[in-house]
């Protein structure tokens, strides 16, 4: 038995006097009105009118129940308003700089068709960590080690790995980029090609392997660069030789040549955290692959060649060894 539905029934005819005008009110047919109130009074174990041709009186042990049943039902109302408002409510979501705006619209536009409306905050990877330590987000996709990213589904939610390789305006000609072609030697003429990085990759975890791959190979200190954001670094890479580590996916939104690095691996990991004891886990498992398209990592679904895959030279067991 449906007891809101009955009571909802009881109390529309209760104060309308009859059946035919409390059942409309109530919208629903006279019948199921009937029927609704029957139930109840058996439920009940009593009548909660008397019925007339034209009038429905309450009975005393109807007056008796009738603020009962309209508490009920008015709890019922404002459970189903409160419901309705929680589904509208904005899940603020933050996100890395890394995803391109057309992206990161089609996020926001498969979340809503989902019923789900996201409140992006875009915001470098420090920035993310505080904001959902402080609540201000209700979840936040944080940059972890990669391998973290690798150990699938462990309750934290780092499901997402990104290749990251460098960039150029122009094709190097080889299927992977060493660092140690970067490497002045003595009469080499203009200054020294650097590497820039944006600011979602000055985290440790990807940081530190470069510098001391930059130190093994004998490079000078200023060829490393952590941009201030993306626009400064690529502009950099655009109007001269330098490289960008970025990628794929951001390599080809930005026009540039990607290639794998040939000295070491590198990839960015995300994490998909939640503020305080919240659970992240259904957006991970309704919006897991739309957020994987903005951020450009691996999905099975990624064919060789495809945006936001390696390309062959990145899949290449040995490589040239020529200057990029």
């Amino acid at each position: 038995m449906d007891l809101v539905g009955a009571c909802r029934a009881f109390v529309s005819v209760s104060e309308r006097g009859g059946f035919t005008v409390g059942a409309a009110a109530a919208r629903m047919s006279q019948s199921v009105a009937s029927r609704r109130v029957a139930a109840l009074e058996e439920r009940l174990g009593g009548p909660l009118f008397e019925r007339t041709s034209r009038r429905a009186v309450l009975t005393p042990f109807g007056r008796d129940v009738l603020p009962a049943a309209r508490q009920l039902v008015q709890a019922a109302d404002v459970l189903l308003h409160e419901a309705e408002a929680a589904h509208r409510k904005p899940w603020r979501l933050a996100m890395p700089g890394v995803c391109a705006t057309a992206d990161l619209a089609r996020l926001v536009a498969e979340a809503r068709g989902l019923g789900v409306t996201l409140d992006i905050r875009v915001a470098p990877p420090t920035q993310r960590t505080e904001l959902v330590h402080s609540h201000q987000v209700r979840a936040a996709l944080l940059a972890v080690p990669a391998n973290d990213a690798d150990d699938g589904d462990d309750g934290d939610g780092t499901v997402w790995s990104v290749p990251l390789g460098l960039a150029t305006a122009r094709d190097p000609g080889v299927r992977r980029v060493y660092l140690e072609t970067l490497r002045l030697t003595r009469g080499a003429p203009g200054p020294a090609r650097r590497v820039w990085l944006q600011p979602e990759d000055d985290v440790p975890h990807i940081r530190d392997p470069l510098t001391r791959l930059r130190d093994a190979l004998g490079l000078r200190p200023a060829q490393l660069v952590a941009a201030p954001d993306l626009t400064t670094a690529a502009a950099e890479v655009l109007c001269g030789p330098d490289l960008l580590l970025c990628s794929p996916a951001q390599a080809v939104e930005l026009g540039l040549v990607w290639r794998p690095i040939g000295e070491v691996a590198l990839r960015r990991g995300f994490a998909l955290a939640a503020a305080g004891d919240g659970n992240p886990r259904h957006i991970q498992a309704r919006l897991g692959e739309a957020i994987a398209r903005c951020l450009g990592a691996d999905t099975p679904a990624d064919p060789p060649g495809a945006p936001g895959a390696p390309t062959d030279g990145g899949r290449a067991a040995t490589a040239e060894r020529t200057t990029a």
